[in-house]
């Protein structure tokens, strides 16, 4: 059975959508004003690796995952870098088209679907832009329930102290909250507490018609819209970063049942941030990466299979708990997948059912709030057992064995691609290790260079590919001392001498 931690009862639940065998999820996508960052990423990979699992337990999955095309950062950014003869909307859409692209092209780095048919898993992804009849629908909803009002200044607002159950998601009472925690003093509402619902228009920038003027929607009621238009009033579950849980989600809650008074999700989670120097990693600290950046840097050496590095280094954390950024933590991710794909490599893989104990070792720490750190080790412990047939030459028993470790890896998201493309990437590693280490040396000022030191050089780098199980690359550099009359010698400790024949 599977259990998900949710966040609204603060404990793991069993999971039981709506609908038998159906599931809705709504999931708060990107604000598309810049490039993707690493923490964006997360939740990109989180969440597909759900959805990859609801599907495998045989549900009909509707995933939608919304982009914010509208908001002052947009705004701001398209006002600054766009052409002056376009209108503003024009501004706003050529910005926004450009890194929804971006987006969707780290996406696919990062093996991150937009649905699958072959597995009864529908994608929607609507943009805020094209749901303004339906936010405008839900705000005069609110304005006819008495739950919404227009401010001195045109606005239309959300009152939360007439929401009696705000702050229910993230255990904050209405009483304990104050003006400037988390709120903007605005002598425009009617209290601190109350947010944005629609904005009325201002001089270059989009704006829309509506009831109460020209202008444009709020942040919160975006999702309330684009979610319920998606799924319907009610559905099953509603994920996203941890900072959104308030005031966005609990925003969300409140806007959504006041207006159609169901309740509006079962189960809500939440991933933890990407930290870097115990820092939460936000375009507003500024000490973000890109996805593309960090694509970029493993590219060099690992090509298209870059984006299967970032991926296992973010499942190799539960989602849930913070995830440190680093070099370190990276080149565990990229150790984890040389041991992965070693296994798999010069293997003929041979069709069969997943081994019974392995796959049910996988679904437990799956079922078990989607532990993908166990699940890994899971497959460690399957690389172990083909490294044992393979040594032992059983050659049908290893194929089976790397079948399996094919397939549960394509739950996560992992292991689909060739292990000789990827283990090319090590190679080229491995000589940059050897070359570094050269260069430190060369320039120690202890080092003495005699006219056998590349010899010795072309040992090293020897003793590293074996290292690095690139055995190939190592009978190379023998083969090719050999032709120069120079013999090897490789002794019981690990280490080589060497001698002129």
């Amino acid at each position: 059975m599977l259990k998900i931690y949710n966040t609204l009862t603060r404990k793991k639940e069993e999971f039981q959508p709506r609908v038998p065998g159906k599931v809705g999820m709504y999931v708060c996508g990107m604000t598309v004003y810049d490039y993707c960052h690493i923490g964006h990423a997360r939740v990109m990979v989180v969440f597909d690796t759900v959805a990859r699992y609801l599907c495998h337990k045989g549900y009909e999955l509707t995933y939608v995952r919304n982009i914010t095309d509208i908001d002052d950062k947009i705004i701001q950014r398209a006002n600054e870098s766009g052409e002056k003869s376009d209108t503003p909307y024009e501004r706003m859409s050529k910005l926004t088209q450009k890194f929804i692209t971006a987006m969707h092209e780290d996406e696919d780095a990062l093996s991150v679907k937009r649905g699958d048919p072959d597995k009864n898993w529908k994608y929607i992804e609507p943009k805020a832009s094209e749901s303004i009849p339906e936010i405008k629908a839900m705000i005069q909803a609110l304005i006819e329930k008495d739950l919404a009002y227009i401010g001195t200044n045109g606005d239309v607002f959300y009152s939360v102290s007439k929401f009696k159950s705000y702050g229910k998601l993230s255990g904050k009472n209405i009483a304990d909250l104050q003006a400037g925690e988390r709120v903007d003093v605005d002598h425009a509402k009617q209290d601190p507490l109350d947010f944005v619902l629609w904005k009325m228009a201002k001089a270059g920038e989009p704006s829309w018609e509506s009831h109460w003027g020209w202008g444009r929607p709020g942040w919160h009621i975006e999702c309330s819209a684009m979610s319920t238009c998606c799924l319907g009033n009610h559905f099953d579950i509603h994920g996203g970063g941890m900072d959104l849980q308030f005031p966005h989600h609990e925003n969300e809650i409140a806007q959504s049942e006041g207006a159609t008074g169901e309740k509006f999700v079962n189960l809500w989670m939440h991933n933890g941030f990407v930290r870097v120097d115990n820092e939460k990693m936000s375009k507003s600290l500024g000490n973000f990466f890109t996805v593309r950046e960090v694509l970029k840097r493993y590219r060099k050496r690992y090509g298209d299979c870059a984006g299967e590095i970032i991926r296992f280094f973010i499942l190799s954390s539960h989602y849930r708990s913070p995830l440190n950024y680093s070099d370190e933590q990276l080149n565990e991710a990229i150790a984890g997948l040389t041991r992965l794909y070693t296994a798999l490599r010069d293997i003929e893989v041979i069709d069969a059912s997943v081994d019974e104990a392995y796959k049910s070792r996988f679904e437990q720490a799956m079922d078990d709030d989607f532990n993908t750190p166990v699940t890994l080790s899971v497959l460690f412990d399957l690389v172990t057992e083909l490294n044992k047939a393979k040594q032992k030459y059983e050659i049908q028993r290893a194929g089976q064995l790397a079948h399996n470790l094919i397939k549960l890896g394509g739950l996560l998201g992992i292991l689909q691609n060739d292990p000789n493309i990827f283990l090319k990437g090590q190679a080229v590693h491995a000589v940059t290790v050897v070359e570094s280490a050269i260069a430190t040396d060369s320039s120690s000022a202890s080092f003495t260079r005699s006219p056998d030191t590349w010899i010795e050089q072309e040992i090293q780098k020897r003793l590293t590919f074996k290292q690095f199980k690139h055995w190939d690359l190592a009978d190379q550099i023998r083969d090719e001392l050999k032709q120069q009359s120079i013999i090897l010698e490789d002794k019981p400790d690990g280490t080589t001498s060497w001698r002129r024949e």
